[in-house]
């Protein structure tokens, strides 16, 4: 019988890998370059510079550690920079205004009340071309000792902020996101971080946003309209905001995993490499 139950945890774990390669459509290794190594649309990590985009480079703000990652290599931001790399969602986050299902997967190190500077931070933010048509980021927050670690998913601003108030002065419970209030980063060890998106702009269904830590669900971003009116050409996946602290193995997929798939993510002893 423990046998059985053995081979079935096999089978089950197979078949989610082969439900998550086929669903895979963009992956950053890191190991020797910031552009993607695999992507269904544009691998090249660009940044701003004015109003412009340019490929964006190694240098003092962002650096390639060619060891010391995850897996292999890895990203590191050792200071509050103004270097942000961001990759195109066209082709890859799949943003569209009728029904919108994701997931972003990423590993970070970090201690956060040591490592980053006064202020917010957001180690991945999923931009549009205009904030109050919606925004997606997971943020450390910037009063709270030790800081909270949120995922938020901000629809248009009329929907999460009708009294049009600051981020930090609604409270907790009436903001559109997800908070853990004592996350285990730590510059010694890697952290997974996953997020789904699951139907968001789909008027008859209910939309909604998970956050997983070291592949365990945190919780549910779930009762609000989540309606977005982005420019499907402008959506970026962004990195680095204020963040310090190192990045590794950056994955999207074209739904929303579930529990199990999270999981055989977060166990995956290769990472997204092995997906491929």
């Amino acid at each position: 019988m423990k046998t059985f139950a053995v081979l079935l945890c096999f089978a089950s774990s197979l078949f989610a890998q082969d439900a998550l390669k086929s669903s895979l459509v963009f992956h950053a290794s890191f190991d020797s370059s910031l552009n993607a190594d695999f992507s269904k649309g544009d691998k090249t990590a660009f940044t701003k510079q004015g109003k412009e985009l340019v490929p964006c480079v190694p240098n003092d703000d962002v650096k390639l550690v060619a060891s010391g990652g995850k897996f292999g290599g890895c990203i590191h931001f050792p200071k509050k920079g103004a270097t942000r790399p961001q990759f195109s969602g066209v082709n890859v986050l799949g943003y569209n205004d009728k029904s919108w299902s994701a997931t972003v997967s990423i590993w970070l190190r970090l201690t956060p009340d040591e490592d980053l500077e006064p202020g917010y931070c957001d180690p991945v933010q999923i931009t549009g071309d205009d904030t109050k048509k919606g925004y997606i980021f997971l943020e450390f927050s910037k009063d709270e000792t030790p800081r909270f670690f949120r995922y938020a998913i901000r629809p248009l601003f009329h929907i999460w902020n009708p009294t049009n108030v600051q981020w930090g002065d609604i409270p907790f419970e009436k903001r559109p996101m997800v908070q853990v209030a004592k996350p285990p980063f730590s510059r010694n060890t890697w952290t997974h971080v996953a997020f789904t998106l699951a139907s968001v702009n789909n008027k008859a269904a209910k939309p909604s946003g998970s956050l997983y830590l070291g592949g365990k669900l945190q919780g549910h971003i779930e009762n609000w309209d989540l309606s977005f009116a982005w420019d499907p050409a402008s959506v970026a996946i962004v990195l680095g905001a204020s963040y310090v602290g190192h990045q590794d193995d950056l994955a999207v997929f074209d739904r929303a995993l579930n529990d199990q798939e999270i999981e055989t993510l977060f166990k995956l002893e290769g990472g997204i490499q092995s997906l491929r």
